[in-house]
């Protein structure tokens, strides 16, 4: 399926209030300005450099979530532009992109990644940890990062059943933690579901996937 006629399918068939992030690692500009043509404004990439080199070529409006891994050192090249960062998943992260986006006047929203699946390659809070960091003093005194809510991955299995239970999980600790509203911490978005498994993350309450090679084909 061409890129414009992916964008325009998920546009009609997402149910209302899902934002769709259209994952374009290792895709070209050529291929983003295509579904951005097609309406799609917010982007994901993993990796900084890769999204540092593609920011300039394309339009100003466009939302850019990194979704991969981030490391401390690497907050800073992102931190004047980025819009949502995925992946956060210690206090100590946290703390670097409140510095970086105090130099710039910003408040960086994130999302804290909760670990769901029964892979050792995938990162991730477990509910203690993430209960540690949000009642943490110095959590409460980061004043330019929101987090806004959760991510996670389920296991790369064919089992639905699984996938399904572990989102149901995530789901299940977005919705305890939602009522806990403090100036850095306001729990909207809940960010699951991927090409492979979007479906059933949209039946388990998902308001944000994240697609790749169902709108810019697999990967080189």
């Amino acid at each position: 399926m061409p890129i414009q006629s992916a964008i325009k399918h998920f546009q009609a068939s997402l149910p209302e209030g899902v934002t769709l992030v259209a994952v374009s690692k290792t895709k070209p500009v050529s291929d983003i300005l295509q579904a951005y043509e097609a309406g799609q404004r917010v982007f994901g990439e993993n990796k900084v450099q890769e999204m540092c080199s593609k920011q300039p070529q394309l339009p100003n409006d466009i939302k850019w979530h990194l979704i991969g891994h981030l490391q401390t050192n690497k907050v800073k090249y992102i931190a004047h532009f980025v819009e949502l960062i995925h992946g956060v998943d210690s206090l100590k992260l946290l703390k670097e992109i409140d510095k970086q986006a105090k130099k710039h006047n910003r408040v960086i929203s994130c999302l804290l990644q909760i670990y769901i699946a029964q892979e050792e390659t995938k990162f991730g809070l477990n509910e203690e940890e993430f209960v540690e960091i949000i009642n943490s003093e110095e959590f409460k005194q980061l004043q330019n990062i929101k987090v806004v809510g959760l991510m996670g991955m389920a296991t790369y299995t064919e089992l639905d059943d699984q996938i399904r239970k572990e989102f149901t999980y995530l789901k299940s600790l977005f919705d305890k933690y939602k009522p806990l509203n403090t100036s850095n911490f306001q729990l909207s978005v809940l960010s699951m579901g991927m090409s492979g498994d979007y479906q059933i993350a949209l039946e388990c309450g998902s308001t944000m996937i994240r697609i790749g090679s169902n709108i810019f084909g697999n990967r080189n």
